[in-house]
């Protein structure tokens, strides 16, 4: 019974192991099918080599003209700074030389009346006292006010050039005229016509004076004349 079993069994089924893939046949298929060709494989490579080197000189180029552009706005921040740090300056100046000279015209405006004081105040009689009380208490309000412009002037830095006895400046002295003296040496002031006045150190008017000179002529003049 047991041989009739085994000879009845189909002819076409097969073992198992003879219908599995063989080992061998699964190792080479995919490589077969994966093998890249010599040709294309070359080109890939050599694109891709050639990529990276132009990409490198582009990134270099901008890193160039990056530079260059922030050189020229660093250039034009440092002058823009110094252009306002100048401007400051030239601002603290001008506004330091108004509040110091800016009453220079009313200064030269007020000389004449200052000049009229002067000679009222220079008119008065030395014997004021013996005159008549209202008089007297008018030549005294005139020497007051006197003071009082003298001081309002001395405060606001105007100062009086009355060089008398002095060496003559022609930076603040003007000559009018000369005086002949042989007491003196040449080019002292002799006399004061009118007082000039500075402010602070711009002068608002000089001094008219007279100068001295030489009375006799000088003696080696003499002596050539005599000789010849």
């Amino acid at each position: 019974m047991t041989q009739e079993n085994d000879t009845n069994q189909p002819a076409g089924d097969t073992p198992a192991e003879n219908t599995a893939e063989s080992p061998i046949d699964a190792e080479i298929s995919p490589n077969i099918n994966n093998a890249p060709v010599d040709g294309d494989d070359n080109a890939t490579l050599a694109n891709d080599a050639a990529e990276p080197e132009s990409d490198d000189i582009d990134g270099d180029d901008d890193i160039v003209t990056l530079a260059a552009e922030r050189d020229e706005l660093r250039d034009q921040l440092l002058r823009t700074l110094a252009d306002n740090e100048n401007l400051r300056r030239r601002t603290e100046r001008e506004v330091a030389s108004a509040r110091k000279y800016g009453a220079m015209g009313f200064a030269r405006d007020l000389m004449a009346s200052v000049d009229n004081l002067d000679k009222a105040i220079d008119l008065i009689p030395e014997n004021k006292d013996e005159l008549d009380e209202t008089l007297k208490n008018i030549l005294v309000g005139v020497e007051m006010t006197g003071r009082e412009v003298a001081s309002v002037l001395e405060r606001h830095n105007i100062s009086k050039i009355s060089p008398d006895g002095e060496k003559f400046d022609y930076n603040l002295h003007q000559a009018m005229f000369e005086v002949p003296t042989d007491e003196v040496e040449p080019g002292i002031v002799m006399q004061v016509v009118q007082s000039g006045y500075q402010l602070h150190d711009r002068l608002l008017r000089p001094a008219m004076v007279g100068v001295s000179k030489p009375a006799s002529p000088p003696e080696t003049t003499e002596a050539s004349e005599t000789e010849s």
